[in-house]
């Protein structure tokens, strides 16, 4: 009997030899390496699969806003068509404006500066405006007025007269008093410089003539 073979057992529960046995099975590599990879594969079949359907109800969105903005927003030919109006914008009718023979002018000057309003005066003459009074501003203007100029008329005074009478120099504001004429007050303030060059003033005066047709709206 072996040393091994515990007292009072013998027959098949005899352990002969120098082997021993082995109380558990030894687990195949085999088998765990393509346990592994098989994890492996599912994980990436599954985030495959939620990347497409991610992109597929993105697109469908992206379809349906697409669509959506298409209904709610049409195009200009479209509104033009179904307000029955010509494909291409037409322009705008020509302003009929007065002209600067058309209109009476008085130049006072409300600045410290000697001369000023006869200077201004003569040039406007030289440009067709029809010149009255010339000379400094009445008391409630003189050294009060810190901008360009004031155009002061009656209420009555077409807009247009001030619209061709500004372009003529920049920045000049409009007023109105309790006069009755026709004739406008051009006075001169201290930020003013020098009118507008010819050039400068025809450009301004073609503009307001033929106004260019505002752009067609974008969706």
């Amino acid at each position: 009997m072996s040393m091994l073979t515990p007292p009072g057992m013998g027959g098949k529960y005899r352990v002969t030899g120098a082997a021993y046995p082995r109380l558990s099975r030894k687990r195949s590599r085999r088998r765990i390496v393509f346990a592994v990879l098989g994890s492996v594969l599912a994980l990436a079949l599954l985030s495959y699969g939620a990347l497409q359907l991610i992109d597929v109800f993105q697109g469908d969105n992206a379809k349906r806003n697409t669509a959506a903005g298409a209904k709610d927003c049409p195009t200009a030919a479209a509104e033009r068509a179904a307000k029955g109006a010509p494909a291409a914008a037409s322009a705008p009718p020509a302003v009929k404006l007065p002209q600067p023979g058309e209109i009476t002018v008085n130049v006072y000057n409300a600045t410290p500066r000697a001369g000023l309003a006869k200077a201004v005066g003569d040039e406007l003459r030289k440009r067709g405006f029809v010149v009255g009074n010339v000379g400094n501003a009445p008391a409630d203007f003189d050294k009060k007025v810190p901008g360009t100029g004031i155009l002061l008329g009656s209420p009555a005074t077409d807009k247009a007269v001030f619209s061709v009478l500004g372009t003529q120099l920049a920045g000049t504001t409009q007023q109105t008093d309790a006069r009755e004429g026709a004739d406008v007050d051009l006075i001169l303030g201290d930020a003013f410089k020098e009118l507008s060059t010819k050039e400068d003033a025809d450009k301004a005066l073609a503009v307001l003539a033929n106004p260019v047709p505002a752009p067609a709206k974008n969706c």
